[in-house]
């Protein structure tokens, strides 16, 4: 065979392989994802997603019930299969992973609220599912796909030109409805809370057990999306003022401990003089720190929970520990930006 005929040959093969690769798991995300774009974290039984489970005749008949009114952004859903759907595209260049991630970046676009923020769900508007969402990080994992696609960054650059320019106006109208949602103490800035009313932006309860308050894991992670931002007066104040609320409000001398006994949990807060941490909730007008209860009752004495509250749920954590120590001075440094 004629060398360049062969060398041609061998090409040809490479790229008919390369376009027949696929990756088990963004196969699977393609099944899960629903008819709106997004995806659930639970089915129609309200069993949980698991992407580990085999695909039988069972499991596919309950995914195929479950309608768009499951499809949300809490727990890492919808964020979590278009990041996984933009690495298998990477890795494999099957065109149906990078449509589906598309459908996705969709979905996203579409949920969003004119205000710029995102509820947890969409479209179902039930309970606290409208609310503009923080908790878990939902709307800043929202808000990261779109920054991620808008900017080209994390291989979301092989993404169609129209979702990039309106991503890009997402991110924006994001940022602006995070600095809207700051909450001001006294006329000062201090962090944000974990949900808020989606057409007064104002801190709003979700569960029994998560009352109105400053939600401190969820505000490291606003912040760190905002350091990712170009900086401008406002977000430079923002971050600074968010900063010097964690400094002032944390507690020294106490450390969090999560242990198993007979297969459960058991949470315990115990004097540790090198341990600093802070609360996960605290009061929106005293910052004292604050504990909801199934009853909807709220404390300020942790040993007050009842205890299949106490040892169920995350209440105390180091959550701006790395954000204060290297992170902050970090970005003061990148920016030439004194403190």
């Amino acid at each position: 065979m004629n060398l360049k005929i062969y060398t041609f040959a061998l090409g040809l093969m490479a790229v008919n392989f390369s376009s027949q690769v696929k990756d088990t798991l963004a196969e699977k995300m393609m099944i899960y994802q629903l008819p709106n774009g997004g995806w659930g974290k639970q089915l129609e039984d309200k069993s949980t997603v698991n992407y580990n489970l085999p695909l039988d005749k069972n499991l596919l008949k309950k995914i195929k019930s479950t309608g768009d009114d499951h499809a949300t952004i809490d727990n890492n859903a919808t964020s979590r299969e278009i990041n996984g759907l933009i690495k298998a595209y990477s890795a494999t260049k099957n065109p149906e992973y990078l449509k589906s991630a598309e459908k996705g970046i969709g979905y996203l676009l579409l949920m969003q609220y004119d205000n710029g923020g995102f509820p947890q769900y969409y479209p179902n508007k039930g309970l606290y599912r409208k609310q503009v969402t923080y908790n878990d990080n939902a709307m800043i994992n929202a808000l990261t796909v779109l920054y991620n696609t808008a900017e080209g960054k994390n291989n979301f650059d092989v993404v169609d030109s129209t979702l990039k320019e309106k991503s890009k106006a997402a991110v924006q109208k994001g940022i602006e409805c995070i600095l809207k949602t700051q909450v001001l103490q006294k006329g000062i800035f201090s962090i944000w809370a974990d949900q808020y009313n989606e057409i007064t932006l104002q801190p709003d309860k979700a569960r029994a057990f998560e009352p109105i308050s400053l939600a401190t894991g969820e505000s490291v992670g606003v912040i760190r999306f905002l350091m990712l931002q170009p900086v401008t007066p406002e977000i430079e104040k923002s971050i600074k003022s968010a900063i010097q609320w964690f400094r002032h409000n944390k507690i020294e001398g106490y450390s969090y401990n999560v242990s198993k006994q007979n297969g459960k949990a058991v949470r315990v807060l115990a004097k540790d003089k090198n341990s600093v941490i802070w609360a996960r909730f605290y009061d929106i007008h005293t910052n004292r720190p604050l504990f909801g209860d199934r009853d909807g009752s709220v404390k300020y004495n942790y040993n007050e929970v009842s205890e299949e509250r106490r040892n169920g749920y995350n209440w105390f954590g180091d959550f701006a520990e790395k954000l204060i120590a290297k992170e902050y001075p970090k970005w003061l440094e990148n920016n030439k930006i004194t403190e």
